[in-house]
């Protein structure tokens, strides 16, 4: 074996071949400062649309970002074929800070999570008040995950024609979540989505809801010049069918807004979320857990929060209402 001493000139050091010719590997990436900036309205199997400027354009992810990924409602940096023509593909090479992340898991033992969206800065929380009929804790589970995303949450009620909305709205009045009840024939003459359109104005909303609901039937009157297709609900099971098998992200037509619609679910899992986080949802009952012990769970013996609200700082109701949130994630979404 050759050896090579303190004082060896460069012709001595021995350099591998390039056997395809190309440039030798670096670690130096570039810094892709003349990308462009888009938006993910889209991801279908590796393949994302994105909004550059006023063209769609199908981009995947460069090899660059590792395991990163991009969801809908990133805002991305493209380069490639930015024209948008068929058969083109651009590269995003990067993934810019997310203002927000809405995350669940498939359930609440399971340590993967998976990212609904992001940078959204709503949560349209879509239930039917019958057929199929309405499951409370699922509601819970999706305020939980609002509340810890930091999104304002926005309660759908549809199908208001088969039941009234006061015997659930009586579950969640004292929480002040707004809320909005639509029928069918509200939405088949544009009413229902009029005042739905007035609750999304300026913000990036995202919808999320189980399978017969009427999710995306709404998105459709919200956005009618891009119809989606919708199903039915299983008369045997009484659960819906997915129908919306991917996000997308769609703009209202008077560019006040953007809508999110996402597939539906049948479970929230929220292994995720903090519990210690969920209290920051209710601002009148916060200062009162300055004289709680150590790692309370606000729902034990020893909680300040009774003395709070028996002083009168809060109304009962509320604090009912941050403990039922917090065990949620003891009991299943059908319960």
């Amino acid at each position: 074996m050759r050896r090579y001493g303190k004082h060896t000139d460069e012709d001595d050091v021995r350099v591998r071949p390039n056997r395809k010719g190309n440039r030798p590997r670096t670690s130096i990436r570039p810094k892709h400062e003349d990308a462009a900036e888009g938006l993910v309205l889209t991801v279908d199997r590796g393949r994302l649309t994105v909004l550059v400027e006023d063209r769609k354009i199908t981009a995947m992810k460069a090899r660059e970002l590792g395991r990163k990924s991009a969801v809908v409602g990133d805002r991305v940096a493209v380069v490639g074929d930015l024209s948008g023509a068929k058969d083109t593909l651009a590269r995003i090479v990067r993934v810019e800070e997310r203002s927000s992340v809405l995350r669940r898991t498939a359930d609440d033992d399971d340590p993967y999570e998976r990212v609904v969206v992001a940078n959204a800065d709503q949560l349209a929380i879509v239930t039917a008040l019958a057929d199929p009929e309405p499951r409370p804790r699922l509601i819970d589970r999706c305020l939980v995950a609002a509340y810890d995303a930091g999104l304002e949450p926005l309660l759908v009620l549809t199908k208001s024609d088969l039941a009234s909305a006061e015997t659930l709205m009586e579950s969640y009045g004292s929480l002040g979540v707004p809320y909005v009840v639509t029928n069918r024939e509200e939405l088949a003459n544009g009413d229902a989505a009029d005042r739905v359109r007035e609750q999304l104005a300026g913000r990036v909303t995202a919808f999320v809801g189980h399978s017969g609901v009427g999710k995306t039937t709404l998105v459709n009157a919200l956005v009618p010049e891009r119809q989606r297709a919708t199903g039915h609900v299983n008369r045997v099971t009484g659960r819906g069918r997915h129908t919306t098998t991917s996000a997308l992200a769609l703009p209202l037509p008077d560019g006040s807004g953007w809508v999110i619609d996402t597939p539906g679910v049948r479970s929230f899992g929220l292994h995720h979320v903090d519990p210690a986080r969920v209290i920051h949802a209710f601002p009148d009952l916060e200062p009162g857990t300055e004289g709680c012990p150590r790692a309370c769970s606000h729902d034990e013996q020893d909680c300040a929060l009774d003395q709070w609200v028996a002083d009168g700082h809060a109304d009962p109701q509320r604090l009912y209402s941050l403990r039922r949130l917090l065990a949620t994630r003891e009991r299943r979404e059908g319960d």
